[in-house]
């Protein structure tokens, strides 16, 4: 009967369905796993509506009642986890260790928000008059759109809307159509924990209808603050939007993250690292590594140490990792014919591989990238990744600083002053010192520099993101 279902949205702690439907295909067997709703205006104006008069009462809510929710939905995020899962595995083609991982992450975030929840402060500052004396509050903004991708959806969905939740805002979830059922789930465990009717709306769309309804929602005078998670294109026309509607927004973009390996590296743990970093969930992660830059004395010895890990890792007799569309699997198999049609040498996989579908494809490792090439700049957002010969502390910091992106980047070096030299001069929003460059916990701002974004998540950085200061002044 999975054929028949039909996702709704969530207005105003209700579910809702349309009589516009379209379906929605499963990656891994190309079959249609269910159908969604389709939003049209009517659907967006209620669920701003809604919104609009939930915060009303939602902004003085009590911290401790939010603190209470968040615990609560923590640990029907643990019940619910089998079920959770395999929203993602059906919608995405993901392995369960990744959608396992999705809702540990998922959880983190929620018990550490919940223990935040009491930090939001303002200040008493000193004034010039002796007879007066000045409040600085911090207040909710409102309501606030939020939007998140489908390749780690209960981490960057819960991400999205926990942290303006948290500080007293409400949401309207505009959730993938990759993923709708995901995202809806991910909202049911917030009103099963007691999330008060219209706090947290979900919308999803036909693709079709994007540009009508995203600019609905960011021109609409209810919304007031933005956040998007996803590529740097849609992120530019998401800034634009806000831009010409004077709202604050939070970008976290794509990325072409560096993995510098030193000639003093362990390099056991840097090709694993590396391995893991640029084919974990078939190299689908904003933070995933695109470029390894090997010192020179080391690098055929490395070579070898990589292709053995990936092998290990993710070779037979593992199934060929899904990506999300064929088109996906198309546009890293066009940047590898590129690169090897201007010389560029193939060391592991083959880009010609027929796999079984044609959302399928496995690793592929290549070295020789030089700067005409199309994967020298260009996001793969798949299982592919390029070596680089370096020599110099200069060369490597060039060639990682020589992209749009600035995300992530990580480093292997057994001297740690070397490291935390070449951290400061990577122009990234984070830098893993052995370790690979996918690393995202609830302790740590998360966030990217240049063309991958501004803002955080996570943290009190993150929470304070959704509030603002007010001025208070008075007479004694």
């Amino acid at each position: 009967m999975a054929e028949t279902y039909t996702v709704p949205f969530f207005i105003n702690g209700e579910e809702v369905r349309t009589s516009r439907t379209f379906d929605v295909t499963s990656p891994a067997t190309q079959k249609v796993v269910h159908k969604c709703s389709s939003a049209t205006d009517t659907e967006v104006q209620a669920a701003v509506k809604a919104a609009a008069q939930a915060f009303k009462t939602w902004r003085k809510s009590h911290p401790n009642q939010r603190r209470d929710l968040f615990h609560k939905a923590a640990e029907i995020l643990e019940k619910r986890k089998e079920e959770l899962g395999q929203y993602v595995m059906d919608e995405t083609g993901a392995p369960r260790q990744w959608a396992d991982f999705n809702i540990q992450v998922a959880k983190d975030l929620l018990m550490d928000v919940a223990g935040r929840c009491n930090t939001l402060e303002g200040s008493f500052p000193v004034v010039n008059d002796p007879e007066s004396g000045a409040l600085v509050l911090q207040e909710p903004y409102g309501v606030i759109l939020a939007v998140a991708p489908w390749n780690a959806p209960y981490i960057l969905g819960i991400r999205s809307i926990l942290y303006p939740i948290a500080a007293g805002n409400t949401a309207i979830f505009k959730a993938t159509e990759l993923c709708p059922r995901t995202m809806w789930g991910l909202c049911s465990v917030f009103h099963e924990a007691g999330l008060p009717k219209g706090v947290l709306n979900m919308l999803v769309h036909e693709p079709a209808n994007a540009p009508a309804i995203t600019s609905s929602l960011i021109s609409n005078p209810q919304i007031k603050k933005v956040n998007f998670t996803g590529s740097t294109a849609v992120g530019r026309i998401i800034g634009r939007l806000a831009g010409e509607n004077l709202k604050p927004v939070l970008l976290e973009l794509g990325g072409k993250a560096s993995a510098i390996v030193w000639e003093d590296a362990e390099l056991d743990n840097a090709a694993t690292q590396c391995a893991l970093g640029a084919f974990l969930n078939s190299g689908q992660i904003c933070m995933s590594t695109e470029r390894i830059l090997v010192h020179k004395s080391v690098r055929a010895e490395f070579e070898k140490k990589l292709v053995r890990a990936v092998e290990n890792i993710f070779g037979p007799p593992t199934p060929a990792p899904v990506l999300i569309n064929s088109l996906a699997v198309a546009k890293n198999k066009k940047l590898l014919e590129d690169a090897l049609s201007k010389g560029a040498k193939l060391l592991y996989g083959n880009p010609d591989a027929q796999e079984e579908t044609t959302t399928r494809m496995r690793p592929v490792i290549v070295s020789g990238i030089t700067t005409d090439m199309d994967i020298y700049k260009t996001e793969s957002f798949g299982p592919t990744v390029a070596v680089y010969e370096i020599e110099t502390e200069e060369e490597a910091l060039r060639i990682a600083n020589d992209t749009e992106y600035g995300l992530t980047s990580a480093v292997f070096t057994e001297d740690l002053r070397r490291g935390l030299r070449m951290a400061k001069e990577i122009e990234t929003g984070a830098v893993h010192i052995n370790s690979m460059t996918v690393h995202d916990e609830a302790t740590l701002p998360h966030g990217g520099a240049k063309e991958s974004g501004y803002g955080r998540f996570n943290t009190n950085r993150g929470l304070a993101e959704w509030v603002k200061s007010k001025t208070v002044t008075f007479k004694f």
